[in-house]
């Protein structure tokens, strides 16, 4: 773990293990209040974590992030909301899934739904979160030949994440099914389903 500016009025923590950025996050927004200190945003990442502050604040919240970093990385990971998405195995890479892993087809679905999933951070588009937990059974590189289109409410996964596109867009995921749900809707008071630090469950529908 290791604390540097990023610009006037941000820092960044990065070095960080996978999967514990959205935990690391709650941390840090509990340190700074506890300090008197605001933070504007904090974002998460793969292996990092923005903290967007005023220039003013800038070296007293550096000092409270390098005060985390020195007790070694210790994350308490909190358990978030659990959302539970309906999803049709009806994805058109679901075959191949199977076949690439040795697996049959209801292993994969199995496996798929069993796993409890943590939104560990969002980007790409709007809505789109990356979900850690999927089972090493099923790490898979992205697909060779990215889609120019994937449908809206694809679920997908590649390499250790599984995630539903928000709205159609190209992607290099493997599509396992397709669900109903809307990711991304501006008319809500939040207008992303998934938050990091969630949990999420995939729920086999017909």
């Amino acid at each position: 773990m290791r604390v540097r500016p990023y610009g006037h009025e941000a820092s960044i923590i990065d070095r960080l293990a996978h999967g514990t950025a959205a935990a690391l996050r709650v941390t840090v927004l509990d340190a700074c209040k506890s300090a008197g200190l605001r933070c504007i945003d904090v974002v998460p990442a793969a292996t990092s974590l923005v903290v967007t502050h005023e220039a003013r604040d800038s070296e007293a919240i550096r000092r409270v992030l390098a005060s985390i970093s020195d007790r070694g990385s210790v994350v308490t990971r909190t358990t978030g909301p659990l959302v539970d998405i309906a999803v049709r195995y009806d994805g058109a890479d679901l075959a191949d899934v199977a076949r690439a892993c040795s697996l049959s087809v209801e292993r994969v679905i199995s496996l798929h739904c069993d796993a409890e999933f943590e939104v560990s951070f969002c980007g790409f588009a709007p809505g789109f979160a990356y979900l850690t937990g999927l089972p090493s059974e099923l790490h898979l590189p992205r697909r060779s030949s990215p889609r120019t289109r994937v449908p809206a409410g694809a679920v997908a996964i590649a390499a250790t994440y599984s995630a539903v596109y928000p709205r159609e867009s190209p992607g290099g995921w493997h599509i396992l099914g397709t669900t109903n749900e809307t990711l991304w809707d501006i008319t809500r008071a939040s207008p992303a389903l998934l938050q990091p630090g969630m949990r999420v469950r995939f729920v086999r529908t017909t």
